[in-house]
């Protein structure tokens, strides 16, 4: 059984592990283990708080310039998993086909584009469509195509009717249809004030 370090040294060389990288606590954990010898890294495993084998790994990768690091970096490249957008490289486009009902755009700017569902509504849609995705994706999607969240600024409905709906899956209606003709449509704000 290895000695153990006073109890001040050990909650200094917890504090000050707790200070570095990642790609620093193992080496660090590897060089305590190293001097301390046979037990030293059961016992710095347990002193520090990490896997026996991180400590073992910085130790190897102290005596060993195999697989140097790149600077900046804390692990190989390539480590860690594969996000969504690049397993599913259908993503894309049918995140842009389910968007494609429900986006509008500033007429003053044509960058400017936005979406009235929010991130739930959108998986759920995706989900639909045969790509579970988490909300997380839906945001790094909406910031990939420069989307915009937008809300209406009526907080509430100035009354109700039973064919309040009709108008606006008339022109659903009409616009799929000319874009299906290949015509062109547009949309215009008249309430803008100048």
């Amino acid at each position: 059984m290895v000695a153990a370090y006073p109890h001040p040294i050990e909650q200094q060389m917890q504090r000050y592990y707790q200070s570095l990288s990642e790609k620093d606590r193992r080496r660090y954990a590897g060089i305590e283990a190293a001097k301390l010898g046979h037990g030293g890294i059961r016992y710095i495993s347990r002193l520090l708080g990490c896997d026996y084998r991180t400590v073992k790994f910085g130790m190897r990768e102290l005596t060993t310039e195999a697989l140097p690091l790149a600077p900046g970096r804390v692990r190989q490249a390539g480590g860690g998993r594969k996000s969504a957008v690049e397993k599913l490289p259908e993503l894309d486009a049918t995140f842009l086909t389910v968007l494609s009902e429900y986006t509008a755009g500033s007429p003053m700017d044509e960058q400017v584009k936005w979406t009235n569902l929010n991130r739930p509504e959108i998986a759920a849609l995706l989900k639909a469509e045969g790509l579970n995705v988490s909300v997380t994706v839906v945001d790094q999607l909406l910031k990939k195509h420069s989307y915009r969240r937008r809300r209406a600024q009526k907080a509430l409905a100035t009354g109700s009717h039973p064919q309040r709906d009709e108008q606006f899956k008339n022109i659903q209606t009409l616009r799929q249809q000319y874009q299906a003709d290949g015509n062109p449509v547009m949309s215009m704000d008249t309430k803008k004030k100048n």
